[in-house]
């Protein structure tokens, strides 16, 4: 049983402004803008949204195979992978083009600007999801580059394997018809409540018509928990408080290894949800997407 993960690996310089970035924004001079934030503090981490997921699944006890492209300075984020237990059989690294950096600035409200360098992630599309995969295998497509994230999706689709489809930051590459198209391949969707918004404009159909077409939609709210459309009908997953809101980076991420780990175990997917929003809650506490520790038993009998 295992979970084949296409998406971005990157390095996240993470940046914190001790202030709030509306305070620093004049909306009638925005046509203008040109604002400098003062940031003390900022750590460079290992992120991406494939590296992300794999991490939290992998806290659970869950089997990953990242399929992504690291560049010619991702030979530490490699060895890292392969330090935690966690598979780069179907990572490739190219020497001619830098590993994806994304610069995060977030602010005291935990609103968040970011700069995002695609660098190797642009050749994605050049990595294979494995030719063999198990009975009980399950797969999700989440941001990476385009070429990658269609080829991505029609491979699992192919192969016969359920996977998720997490548009995520990736969603405003793709046109109604083309994100229909990811729809029709994929068994669940899932979205933040933005990106919801924006999958219904550009499909032009409801989050109920949306959620007809696979066997489940979940849309993330943050700390209200998530929603979760399947069979016709919608249900409110209640959230779970934080011990602290230190740092969003990464939380959707946790929340996806959480979803994840039990839709392979075949659970509902409102627990799957449930324990995605457990997930999320534990990440945000640590600073960094990677840095967060979980007592995977403890945590799983929170949700049986």
């Amino acid at each position: 049983m295992a979970a084949v993960i296409c998406g971005s690996l990157a390095f996240d310089s993470i940046m914190n402004f001790g202030g709030q970035f509306a305070d620093q924004i004049l909306p009638d001079q925005i046509h203008k803008l040109n604002v400098s934030f003062f940031v003390p503090q900022m750590r460079r981490e290992f992120g991406g949204c494939a590296g992300n997921i794999a991490y939290a699944l992998h806290l659970l006890g869950g089997q990953a195979h990242i399929v992504a492209a690291l560049g010619n300075d991702g030979a530490d984020y490699a060895k890292y992978l392969e330090t935690q237990g966690i598979s780069t059989a179907h990572i490739m690294q190219r020497t001619d083009i830098y590993t994806a950096q994304a610069m995060i600035m977030t602010d005291a409200a935990n609103n968040q600007i970011t700069a995002f360098h695609p660098g190797a992630m642009q050749m994605a599309h050049e990595c294979t999801i494995p030719a063999t995969v198990g009975e009980k295998d399950i797969g999700i497509v989440a941001p990476d580059g385009r070429e990658a994230m269609v080829l991505h999706a029609a491979q699992l689709a192919r192969q016969g394997l359920p996977f998720v489809f997490d548009p995520g930051q990736g969603l405003p590459m793709f046109n109604g018809a083309e994100l229909l198209a990811f729809i029709e391949q994929a068994t669940w969707v899932t979205v933040n409540d933005y990106e919801a918004e924006m999958l219904r404009e550009r499909t032009g159909l409801s989050l109920p018509e949306l959620a007809a077409n696979v066997h489940g939609l979940v849309v993330t709210l943050g700390n209200e928990g998530c929603d979760v459309y399947e069979n016709g009908s919608c249900s409110r997953v209640a959230p779970v408080q934080a011990v602290a809101a230190l740092d969003p980076t990464g939380c959707g991420d946790a929340f996806r290894g959480g979803l994840l780990y039990g839709l392979e175990r075949g659970w509902s997917l409102a627990r799957s949800a449930a324990l995605g929003n457990h997930m999320g809650a534990i990440k945000i506490a640590h600073f960094g997407p990677q840095n967060y520790h979980i007592d995977a038993s403890a945590l799983l009998a929170k949700v049986a």
